[in-house]
């Protein structure tokens, strides 16, 4: 089968593009024909040896993807044919994928699998903040930076969807449209204006109830300035490459809380089985609409991940494999 591969050499630039052989599936996992990948900041980090998973090299990247069942392990409960989604730790660029049983979404001929593969990362992530890790109330104000990526407008309709307020962060004037398209209720170009001195003002010096932080470093800090009394900051990755550091006087005076947002199927099976089904039944009525930026074929994975890298585009990056089999 193709497979990107890093190898010898760390980063983008590192990756090879290799043809291995196809590998057969353990009992508890499947063995899915991929037809599309979607790109997340974590395969940057992995291939950049630092993300918290490092697999030893030489070792495919990719972590969400969607296609076809085309093989079971023993003790497998799904038929070959099936349409699914799933996270894999890794392993997701390649034409074919090993993956657990306890990971798949099932996925329904009326949704996409265009959709389907952003479900078991960004979605489910958001899911995660805003019904397990806290509850969102209505009409609670709830700040989410770099609202326009991936992660980011999955967030916004996820809280639009519970009937939260959103207020938005994000680096361009066409962002700020897209989160505001998708359920924003104001937007802030951060490049153009002090964004916590407008949150501020939005809310009437209130500040906000609920931040969805994926950026972490400078913005973090700035974050705790606009946080209402007993606020709670998500903390849910660090894009901006720097670890913040929180002022804990900041969050004494307000009453307030920093949260860690992250999940497993190791520890938080029977949750992430339930928010899977929930999310397939939101796609399918439409009340999330996952945004699809470009479309890549397998040989320019290593242009996508730049693009994903150097914050061209809003909305999730995919690889896609032609309906023949065949790389486009």
């Amino acid at each position: 089968m193709f497979s990107w591969q890093v190898a010898e050499n760390l980063g983008i630039e590192g990756l090879v593009q290799v043809d291995i052989p196809t590998p057969l599936p353990k009992p508890g996992e499947l063995l899915v024909k991929v037809e599309v990948a979607a790109l997340n900041y974590s395969d940057l980090l992995m291939i950049n040896d630092t993300y918290q998973i490092k697999p030893p090299k030489p070792f495919t990247p990719g972590q969400e993807i969607a296609g076809t069942v085309v093989k079971v392990g023993e003790g497998v409960m799904f038929d070959v044919g099936q349409r699914v989604a799933s996270k894999v730790l890794f392993g997701g660029f390649a034409e074919y994928a090993i993956v657990r049983a306890d990971m798949v979404i099932v996925v329904p001929e009326t949704i996409a699998l265009s959709s389907a593969v952003t479900l078991p990362v960004s979605y489910t992530t958001a899911m995660v903040a805003f019904t397990k890790v806290l509850k969102v109330h209505n009409n609670d104000y709830v700040l989410i930076h770099s609202a326009a990526g991936g992660l980011g407008l999955a967030a916004v309709q996820i809280a639009r969807y519970l009937g939260v307020r959103v207020l938005a962060t994000a680096g361009t004037d066409d962002k700020c449209r897209v989160a505001k398209e998708n359920g924003a209720e104001m937007a802030i170009n951060y490049l153009k204006q002090n964004w916590y001195h407008a949150i501020l003002e939005a809310t009437e010096n209130k500040g906000v109830d609920v931040i969805f932080d994926s950026v972490g470093g400078k913005v973090t800090q700035e974050s705790l300035k606009c946080l209402a009394w007993q606020g709670r900051l998500l903390i849910v990755g660090f894009s901006s490459g720097d670890l913040p550091y929180i002022p804990a006087h900041r969050l004494l005076l307000k009453n307030a809380s920093a949260i860690g947002v992250y999940w497993s199927h190791d520890h938080n099976q029977e949750m992430l089985s339930s928010i899977g089904k929930n999310l397939v039944q939101l796609c399918v009525s439409g009340d999330i609409q996952p945004i699809i930026w470009n479309y890549y074929s397998f040989k320019d994975l290593p242009q996508a991940l730049s693009d994903l890298r150097d914050r061209n585009s809003f909305g999730k990056l995919l690889m896609k494999f032609s309906e023949e089999g065949a790389i486009e």
